[in-house]
């Protein structure tokens, strides 16, 4: 069996802006080749600063503490800035959340999808453009021409969102982040999009991590989850298993939460305060222990 193309170990991060609270405790995970990985878990779960961590992004007040993170055997904290530099990219890209701020709106579409292919492909800007139109095209965008000659505002946020996704796709990278992808848009687009990043995935072999705080989506595209909360794995497998069998109470919780749509008369459930309590004494007892705990469930890291 290959190895894992993205393994985070123990990764720990701290806020500075917060008395030093922890923020990531010793989070490990792995992404094989041509999987789909799902981080799941509520705001302020760590999902987003596991997703920067391995882009290379962390806020200033942030302060990693310990951990790796290798990508295809290399620990991307002990590269040079121009070393990854030159990973992200190429081989590491991001799909944001929001197309609305991701997207420079006093530039064409044309302009910020060819830059990257010029830049870190060689390709001269024709053979760019002409890229960049097969890539619209892929992702079902039906007139490409004319949304290369757009501006981002001129655009519906399903149109900005494939835009998007193909720019993330353009250089074939090895690895895609896809950090809330769907939160700004509607049911129905949101389903589109969903099933559009898992062919490009499927047909590309590409790995994806798959950041949300819906299990809901997670379970129309996710491989595998890790379940997060407070910094915390508290569980992770494969998708079937969290979804038919999930073992840890905050799992349960999630999932009662969501909406069943084969099940329209089922009210949702809140979590319930004494899974909220537990998990927090959870919480206070792994740090009190150093951190020496681990997930519930299958948990593989190489």
């Amino acid at each position: 069996m290959s190895a894992p193309r993205l393994v985070i170990e123990a990764l720990s991060a701290i806020s500075l802006r917060a008395n030093n609270a922890p923020i990531l405790r010793r989070v490990s995970l792995a992404v094989d080749t041509g999987e789909v990985h799902g981080l799941v878990g509520e705001s302020g779960a760590g999902k987003s600063t596991i997703a920067k961590a391995i882009l290379g992004i962390i806020p200033s007040q942030v302060k990693v503490t310990g951990g790796r993170i290798v990508f295809e055997g290399r620990d991307l904290f002990s590269l040079s800035a121009n070393e990854l530099r030159a990973v992200l990219g190429r081989d590491i890209a991001l799909v944001p959340q929001d197309p609305s701020t991701a997207l420079n709106p006093s530039r064409r579409i044309d302009a910020q999808m060819t830059d990257g292919l010029c830049l870190k492909r060689g390709l001269s800007r024709k053979a760019a453009r002409l890229r960049a139109r097969a890539l619209l095209a892929e992702v079902q965008i039906r007139d490409p021409e004319r949304v290369l000659s757009s501006y981002p505002h001129q655009l519906s946020g399903g149109m900005r969102q494939r835009v998007l996704i193909a720019a993330a796709f353009a250089l074939e990278p090895k690895l895609v982040i896809a950090d809330e992808p769907t939160t700004a848009l509607d049911v129905t687009v949101q389903k589109q999009i969903l099933r559009l990043i898992r062919a490009l995935q499927e047909r590309h072999g590409t790995s994806v991590l798959f950041v949300s705080h819906d299990l809901g989506v997670v379970a129309k595209i996710c491989d595998r989850v890790s379940v997060l909360y407070m910094g915390k794995v508290v569980e992770q497998g494969s998708t079937a298993d969290i979804m038919q069998a999930p073992r840890h109470p905050y799992t349960k919780a999630l999932l009662a939460a969501n909406p069943r749509y084969d099940r329209p008369d089922t009210g949702l459930q809140p979590t319930p305060p004494e899974v909220l309590a537990a998990l927090r004494a959870e919480i206070a007892a792994f740090d009190a222990g150093g951190g020496g705990g681990g997930a519930t469930g299958e948990a593989r890291h190489g």
